[in-house]
């Protein structure tokens, strides 16, 4: 792996976090108009593709964002589903505070493609946070309404890991805008200690996202060969 392209570095926790503490600032906390937030339906389709592996997504579920929230278009037979996050959609639920700026930034689009597992458990917190954004809802009325729900039962619970492709080489990831291919892994209160510690934005696994809580992720950097065009 070419870890001095340009293209692929490995940003800091701290480079992270003050490239959305600058995104939020720019934009006075207020959401842009919804239209920033679309793309057309047949790019946003290939983009969601390139998230995994050709074998994956030409046989998975394919959801496309609107002014209502996500939306099927392609009904898939092997139990996952593809789509393109955005800012609102992706952002920290609750950690660390200062990424959760990022449900202002109309730019992100972020390839992703959840198993079968994820996109019981998972995708539903992800579609519930994008109903909040359209709405306007705060970093902090968001987490409210998603711990919530999630008391309630009204989104699943996460008693399992699971896992999502994000391997597009077209993603787009706030400010920091391309990164390396890597896998989500939606580890239910894990720390970044029982992965070993290892540093934010480094090659290694590392928990990263609402540490410690049902919602934590952890994501693995692969190989940047890997990494996929999307295709119309």
């Amino acid at each position: 792996m070419n870890v001095k392209n340009k293209r692929y570095q490995y940003p800091s926790l701290a480079l992270l976090i003050c490239l959305a503490v600058i995104s939020a600032k720019a934009q006075q906390a207020k959401y842009p108009p919804l239209s920033e937030y679309m793309m057309s339906q047949a790019d946003e389709v290939a983009l969601a593709k390139s998230a995994a592996p050709q074998s994956v997504s030409e046989h998975a579920t394919i959801r496309v964002f609107t002014a209502s929230g996500y939306q099927t278009v392609h009904e898939g037979d092997n139990g996952f589903v593809c789509m393109v996050m955005r800012g609102f959609t992706g952002a920290p639920t609750l950690t660390p505070i200062q990424l959760r700026g990022l449900v202002y930034d109309a730019k992100t689009r972020a390839p992703i493609c959840f198993n079968p597992q994820a996109a019981k458990t998972v995708l539903p917190h992800y579609e519930l946070r994008t109903k909040l954004g359209i709405e306007g809802k705060t970093p902090d009325q968001m987490a409210e309404a998603i711990q919530a729900a999630y008391a309630k039962g009204e989104i699943p619970k996460r008693e399992a890991v699971s896992f999502a492709y994000m391997w597009s080489a077209d993603q787009v990831l706030g400010q920091v805008g391309h990164w390396h291919p890597h896998m989500m892994v939606f580890v239910p209160y894990y720390k970044n200690a029982m992965l070993g510690d290892n540093a934010a934005g480094s090659p290694l696994p590392v928990v990263f996202e609402d540490v410690g809580t049902p919602f934590a992720v952890a994501a693995i950097p692969v190989d940047d060969n890997l990494a996929i065009k999307a295709r119309p």
